[in-house]
């Protein structure tokens, strides 16, 4: 578990006329996530119609804070109005307890 000790997760809850941009923008941004010095897994989920979430895991607090300041994080900050119902709710201060795979 040493690559994904530390997390961040982060939810919300799209307003319902933009429940597919945000969709698609959590699609679109699986490159720049991959691309990502500093992390080690990026999951992008939906909920229900329109609450999403991100599940990103990292290795060490540096990469942590690098993901919160990178290009997904402030794009998705910049939309917030445009897009979600209220403030996206981030936790950056996640730890992963327990794992499986690789």
């Amino acid at each position: 578990m040493g690559d994904s000790e530390l997390a961040i997760l982060a939810r919300f809850e799209a307003k319902p006329d933009e429940a597919e941009t945000v969709a698609q923008f959590l699609r679109d941004a699986r490159e720049a996530a991959e691309a990502e010095e500093g992390m080690t897994t990026w999951y992008a989920v939906r909920f229900d119609e329109t609450r999403f979430g991100i599940f990103d895991t990292f290795p060490d607090e540096a990469g942590r804070q690098a993901h919160l300041e990178g290009e997904i994080a402030t794009e998705l900050l910049e939309r917030a109005d445009e897009l979600f119902v209220e403030e996206p709710d981030i936790d950056a201060n996640v730890d992963v307890i327990a794992a499986t795979g690789d």
